[in-house]
Formats: C-alpha cells, sequence, structure tokens
C-alpha cells in the first residue's frame, strides 16, 4: 500500500520542511541576542577609550591644517601722506593658500569618519579604536555588523547622546545592556570580539 501524504492543515499550506542534515534552523524572529550578562557587553571605559583612539587621526589632520593656517598671514597696507602727517592702515588675513588648505584638512577628516564609523565599522563591526580595544557593535537581532548605512545612521543618532548634557553617553553605566541611548534607538550593543552571536542564543 503506497503511503499518501498527510493531509494538508485547515490553513491549506503544509509547513516548511526541516533543514537539511548538517544545517541550522533559522533563528526564530526577535533579537538574536538574549539572556546576556551585564557583563558580557564592553563596559564604559572601553567604549570611552576606544572614541579617544579613533578621535586622534582627526584631531590630527585638523590640527595640521590650522597650523598650515595660522602660519600663512597675509597683511596689506594703505598709505595716507598729507602735508599733516602720514597715515598707514594695515589689514592682516589669512592667505588663500592656508584657508585652502585648512578646508582639505576639513574634508579628509570628515573622509575618514566616514570611512572608519561607516565603512570599517559598518562591514566588520569595529572602528580602529574598537579593533584596538578588541570590542564590537553588532545589532542585537542579528548578532552582526549593522552595515555601512546603518552604521552612519548609529553616529548621527548620537546627537540625541549629546543632548542634554551629553547624558546619553553615560547610560552604559547603568543600563542592563550598557547601551547609549543611540544603541536603543538602533537596537546595537557592543560586545567583546570573541563573543559571537550563536553562542548567546536562547536555545
Amino acid at each position: 500500500m503506497t503511503d499518501q501524504p498527510p493531509p494538508p492543515p485547515a490553513g491549506g499550506e503544509y509547513p516548511p520542511p526541516p533543514p537539511a542534515s548538517g544545517g541550522y534552523a533559522p533563528p526564530p524572529p526577535g533579537p538574536a541576542l538574549r539572556g546576556l550578562p551585564r557583563h558580557a557587553y564592553t563596559s564604559w571605559l572601553a567604549r570611552v577609550g576606544a572614541w579617544l583612539i579613533d578621535i586622534v587621526p582627526f584631531v590630527v589632520i585638523l590640527g595640521a591644517g590650522w597650523l598650515v593656517r595660522q602660519n600663512s598671514v597675509d597683511s596689506a597696507c594703505l598709505t595716507d601722506i598729507t602735508r599733516h602727517g602720514v597715515d598707514q592702515i594695515c589689514s592682516i588675513g589669512y592667505s588663500t593658500v592656508g584657508v585652502a588648505v585648512m578646508w582639505g584638512a576639513a574634508l579628509v577628516g570628515l573622509i575618514y569618519l566616514v570611512w572608519n564609523y561607516g565603512y570599517r565599522q559598518g562591514t566588520s563591526g569595529s572602528s580602529i579604536g574598537k579593533s584596538v580595544l578588541k570590542f564590537k557593535v553588532v545589532s542585537e537581532n542579528t548578532g552582526q555588523p549593522v552595515g555601512f548605512g546603518m552604521s552612519v545612521l548609529r553616529q548621527i543618532c548620537h546627537v540625541v547622546d549629546a543632548v542634554p548634557f551629553y547624558i546619553g553617553y553615560l547610560f552604559p553605566l547603568w543600563t542592563a545592556k550598557r547601551q547609549t541611548l543611540a544603541d536603543k534607538i538602533m537596537a546595537t550593543v557592543c560586545l567583546p570580539l570573541e563573543q559571537s552571536a550563536p553562542d548567546a542564543r536562547a536555545g
């Protein structure tokens, strides 16, 4: 007697087939990172240290442009000689080259920030500073880096952390997942580099 397939459920659709041998079932909907203790997330001090490392190249680039501008001052004087005396009016300003160098440095600094926080952090999870201190930013829904666009948007969301009085940057000191307000908005968390998403999922 030939085995007949079981009748379809009430909705008229069969349930999805089980995963192939050796495969993994897709994760259930919702956050992929659940049940981690607070100490499993990156500490506030490590996040501050990473920010300081990340900002150093930006400061150096802008500082170099500022020094060039400050040392390229042009002065022009207008002398008026009359029978009563000599009047001289002088004006001092930055040279065209100095101003151009300063704007060029600002552009290079902006490109660095977009590369570091957008491309590098978005694709690998770690900016330069985070890589040095061995942690990463990931989505708490997937456990993976958030990608270029979302990483840039996360940096823009830090504006919320700065208003008012930069209090949002202090939230990792007391929140359960050590998240800033920008992290909460973007559903991101900071984890040590050895922390992987499958290990963090609930069974």
